[in-house]
Protein backbone atom coordinates (compact mmCIF):
# COMPACT_ATOMS: atom_id res chain seq x y z
CA UNK A 1 0.00 0.00 0.00
CA UNK A 2 1.66 3.06 -1.23
CA UNK A 3 -0.29 6.46 0.64
CA UNK A 4 1.18 9.50 -1.03
CA UNK A 5 2.09 12.48 1.73
CA UNK A 6 1.89 16.09 0.19
CA UNK A 7 4.17 18.56 1.65
CA UNK A 8 4.26 22.26 1.08
CA UNK A 9 7.29 23.60 3.16
CA UNK A 10 8.30 23.39 6.63
CA UNK A 11 6.50 24.72 9.34
CA UNK A 12 2.27 25.73 10.26
CA UNK A 13 2.74 29.49 9.23
CA UNK A 14 4.63 29.16 5.57
CA UNK A 15 4.46 25.46 5.27
CA UNK A 16 3.85 22.31 6.43
CA UNK A 17 2.26 22.18 9.83
CA UNK A 18 5.20 19.57 11.06
CA UNK A 19 3.26 17.58 13.91
CA UNK A 20 0.31 16.67 11.66
CA UNK A 21 3.08 15.49 8.61
CA UNK A 22 5.10 13.56 11.41
CA UNK A 23 1.74 11.77 13.07
CA UNK A 24 -0.02 11.21 9.42
CA UNK A 25 3.38 8.95 8.74
CA UNK A 26 3.16 7.42 12.12
CA UNK A 27 -0.26 6.55 11.37
CA UNK A 28 0.33 4.91 8.14
CA UNK A 29 3.54 3.02 9.42
CA UNK A 30 1.28 1.73 12.28
CA UNK A 31 -0.95 0.62 9.70
CA UNK A 32 1.47 -1.56 7.56
CA UNK A 33 1.51 1.89 4.61
CA UNK A 34 4.30 3.06 2.51
CA UNK A 35 4.43 6.74 2.66
CA UNK A 36 5.96 8.36 -0.47
CA UNK A 37 6.83 12.31 0.37
CA UNK A 38 5.82 14.28 -2.15
CA UNK A 39 5.87 18.07 -2.65
CA UNK A 40 6.39 20.81 -5.42
CA UNK A 41 9.65 22.03 -6.93
CA UNK A 42 8.62 25.78 -6.78
CA UNK A 43 9.03 29.45 -4.86
CA UNK A 44 7.56 29.33 -1.55
CA UNK A 45 4.95 32.09 -1.28
CA UNK A 46 6.95 34.08 2.02
CA UNK A 47 9.13 33.22 4.95
CA UNK A 48 7.75 33.52 7.93
CA UNK A 49 10.02 33.44 11.39
CA UNK A 50 8.36 31.39 13.72
CA UNK A 51 9.42 33.00 16.81
CA UNK A 52 7.87 36.04 15.78
CA UNK A 53 5.36 35.93 13.52
CA UNK A 54 7.35 38.50 11.01
CA UNK A 55 8.04 37.89 7.62
CA UNK A 56 11.46 37.11 6.96
CA UNK A 57 13.59 39.06 3.56
CA UNK A 58 14.51 35.75 2.32
CA UNK A 59 12.85 33.20 -0.27
CA UNK A 60 13.06 29.51 -0.24
CA UNK A 61 11.98 26.45 -1.93
CA UNK A 62 9.03 24.42 -1.09
CA UNK A 63 10.40 21.08 -2.06
CA UNK A 64 13.81 21.50 -0.19
CA UNK A 65 11.82 22.46 2.98
CA UNK A 66 9.62 19.81 2.57
CA UNK A 67 12.65 17.37 2.61
CA UNK A 68 13.45 18.33 6.12
CA UNK A 69 10.26 16.80 7.17
CA UNK A 70 10.63 13.85 5.12
CA UNK A 71 14.67 13.56 6.01
CA UNK A 72 15.26 13.97 2.41
CA UNK A 73 13.17 10.60 0.89
CA UNK A 74 10.79 13.02 -0.93
CA UNK A 75 9.71 13.42 -5.03
CA UNK A 76 9.24 16.33 -6.76
CA UNK A 77 5.53 16.51 -7.52
CA UNK A 78 6.50 16.99 -10.81
CA UNK A 79 7.68 12.95 -11.54
CA UNK A 80 4.97 11.40 -9.80
CA UNK A 81 1.26 10.17 -11.00
CA UNK A 82 -1.51 8.86 -9.07
CA UNK A 83 -0.61 5.34 -11.22
CA UNK A 84 2.04 5.20 -8.63
CA UNK A 85 -0.30 5.67 -5.27
CA UNK A 86 -2.95 4.23 -3.46
CA UNK A 87 -3.98 7.22 -2.11
CA UNK A 88 -3.27 10.43 -0.92
CA UNK A 89 -2.66 12.04 2.68
CA UNK A 90 -2.28 15.97 2.44
CA UNK A 91 -1.22 17.39 6.52
CA UNK A 92 -2.41 20.94 7.16
CA UNK A 93 -0.26 23.99 7.86
CA UNK A 94 -0.69 27.45 6.23
CA UNK A 95 1.62 26.59 3.34
CA UNK A 96 -1.60 24.90 1.38
CA UNK A 97 -3.62 28.40 1.47
CA UNK A 98 -0.06 29.75 0.38
CA UNK A 99 2.20 27.66 -1.61
CA UNK A 100 -0.34 25.18 -2.98
CA UNK A 101 -3.20 27.72 -3.53
CA UNK A 102 -3.59 31.49 -3.39
CA UNK A 103 -6.30 31.09 -0.62
CA UNK A 104 -4.30 32.86 2.35
CA UNK A 105 -3.84 36.12 -0.21
CA UNK A 106 -6.56 36.00 -2.65
CA UNK A 107 -9.60 34.05 -0.90
CA UNK A 108 -11.49 30.85 -2.45
CA UNK A 109 -11.02 32.30 -5.94
CA UNK A 110 -7.07 32.22 -5.77
CA UNK A 111 -5.40 29.68 -8.18
CA UNK A 112 -4.38 26.26 -7.16
CA UNK A 113 -1.46 24.81 -9.01
CA UNK A 114 -2.51 23.01 -12.04
CA UNK A 115 -0.24 19.78 -11.31
CA UNK A 116 -2.07 19.73 -7.22
CA UNK A 117 -5.67 20.09 -8.90
CA UNK A 118 -4.97 17.09 -11.59
CA UNK A 119 -3.17 14.61 -9.28
CA UNK A 120 -6.59 15.10 -6.55
CA UNK A 121 -9.22 14.67 -9.70
CA UNK A 122 -6.78 11.70 -10.93
CA UNK A 123 -7.22 9.82 -7.65
CA UNK A 124 -10.63 10.61 -7.40
CA UNK A 125 -11.20 9.24 -10.68
CA UNK A 126 -9.38 6.23 -10.04
CA UNK A 127 -11.52 5.73 -6.21
CA UNK A 128 -8.33 5.75 -4.52
CA UNK A 129 -8.71 7.80 -0.90
CA UNK A 130 -7.50 11.08 -0.02
CA UNK A 131 -7.51 12.51 3.48
CA UNK A 132 -7.54 16.33 4.09
CA UNK A 133 -6.19 17.34 7.47
CA UNK A 134 -6.80 21.40 8.52
CA UNK A 135 -7.00 23.87 6.16
CA UNK A 136 -5.95 21.25 3.22
CA UNK A 137 -9.84 20.69 2.89
CA UNK A 138 -9.61 24.22 1.10
CA UNK A 139 -7.19 23.07 -1.56
CA UNK A 140 -9.52 20.20 -2.16
CA UNK A 141 -12.34 22.53 -2.91
CA UNK A 142 -9.70 24.52 -5.60
CA UNK A 143 -9.39 21.24 -7.15
CA UNK A 144 -12.78 20.22 -7.22
CA UNK A 145 -13.87 22.92 -8.46
CA UNK A 146 -15.28 23.50 -11.87
CA UNK A 147 -15.98 19.47 -11.80
CA UNK A 148 -18.83 17.42 -11.62
CA UNK A 149 -18.05 16.43 -8.21
CA UNK A 150 -19.92 18.00 -4.73
CA UNK A 151 -17.62 16.46 -1.79
CA UNK A 152 -18.53 17.00 2.17
CA UNK A 153 -15.39 18.43 4.07
CA UNK A 154 -14.99 19.81 7.30
CA UNK A 155 -12.18 22.32 7.90
CA UNK A 156 -14.06 22.13 12.18
CA UNK A 157 -16.96 23.40 13.81
CA UNK A 158 -17.78 27.32 14.65
CA UNK A 159 -19.50 25.50 18.24
CA UNK A 160 -15.87 25.13 20.00
CA UNK A 161 -13.30 27.37 20.11
CA UNK A 162 -10.60 27.45 17.27
CA UNK A 163 -8.14 30.23 16.54
CA UNK A 164 -9.68 30.72 13.02
CA UNK A 165 -12.64 31.82 11.60
CA UNK A 166 -14.38 28.54 10.74
CA UNK A 167 -17.27 29.86 9.77
CA UNK A 168 -16.18 32.08 7.13
CA UNK A 169 -13.71 29.72 5.76
CA UNK A 170 -16.54 27.05 5.76
CA UNK A 171 -18.40 29.38 3.59
CA UNK A 172 -15.55 29.96 1.14
CA UNK A 173 -15.55 26.17 0.63
CA UNK A 174 -19.19 26.13 0.24
CA UNK A 175 -18.85 28.74 -2.61
CA UNK A 176 -16.53 26.23 -4.53
CA UNK A 177 -19.46 23.73 -4.57
CA UNK A 178 -18.58 22.04 -1.92
CA UNK A 179 -20.83 21.27 1.43
CA UNK A 180 -19.55 21.63 4.82
CA UNK A 181 -19.77 19.78 7.72
CA UNK A 182 -19.24 21.17 11.29
CA UNK A 183 -17.01 18.86 12.99
CA UNK A 184 -14.89 18.92 16.05
CA UNK A 185 -11.25 17.77 16.56
CA UNK A 186 -12.95 14.64 17.76
CA UNK A 187 -14.33 13.66 14.76
CA UNK A 188 -13.85 13.83 11.18
CA UNK A 189 -16.11 13.75 8.10
CA UNK A 190 -16.33 10.66 5.56
CA UNK A 191 -17.22 11.38 2.00
CA UNK A 192 -17.57 7.91 1.08
CA UNK A 193 -18.91 8.22 -2.48
CA UNK A 194 -15.80 10.28 -3.41
CA UNK A 195 -13.93 7.95 -0.55
CA UNK A 196 -12.73 11.69 0.48
CA UNK A 197 -12.05 12.10 4.62
CA UNK A 198 -11.35 15.20 6.22
CA UNK A 199 -9.75 15.94 10.31
CA UNK A 200 -9.87 19.42 12.10
CA UNK A 201 -7.20 18.88 13.72
CA UNK A 202 -5.23 22.71 14.68
CA UNK A 203 -7.92 24.26 12.52
CA UNK A 204 -9.48 23.94 16.13
CA UNK A 205 -8.17 24.61 20.13
CA UNK A 206 -6.64 21.61 20.47
CA UNK A 207 -3.79 19.57 22.04
CA UNK A 208 -1.48 17.82 20.38
CA UNK A 209 -2.83 13.98 21.78
CA UNK A 210 -6.40 15.34 20.15
CA UNK A 211 -4.48 15.88 16.93
CA UNK A 212 -2.60 13.00 17.09
CA UNK A 213 -5.73 10.74 17.79
CA UNK A 214 -7.66 13.10 15.32
CA UNK A 215 -5.06 12.19 12.51
CA UNK A 216 -5.45 8.27 13.24
CA UNK A 217 -8.83 8.09 13.19
CA UNK A 218 -8.76 9.46 9.59
CA UNK A 219 -5.68 7.40 8.64
CA UNK A 220 -8.14 4.19 9.99
CA UNK A 221 -10.90 5.62 7.78
CA UNK A 222 -8.67 5.57 4.97
CA UNK A 223 -7.91 1.81 5.25
CA UNK A 224 -11.41 0.70 5.64
CA UNK A 225 -11.90 2.02 2.68
CA UNK A 226 -9.04 -0.27 0.73
CA UNK A 227 -11.36 -3.21 3.03
CA UNK A 228 -14.45 -2.56 1.25
CA UNK A 229 -12.28 -2.20 -2.11
CA UNK A 230 -11.16 -5.80 -2.16
CA UNK A 231 -14.31 -6.91 -0.91
CA UNK A 232 -16.61 -5.79 -3.65
CA UNK A 233 -13.51 -6.39 -6.30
Amino acid sequence: MKIGVLLHGNGVYDGTEIQEAVFTLLALAELGAEAICLAPNIAQHHVVNHLTGEEMPESRNVLVESARIARGDIRDLATITSDELDGLVMPGGFGTAKNLTKWASEGPQGAILEPIKRLILDLIQQRKPIVGLCMSPTTLAKALEGSSISAQLTVGTDQESSPYDIAAISAGVRSLGQETIMKTVREICVDSENRIITAPCYMMEASILEVRANIKQAIEQMMLFFETTEHTA
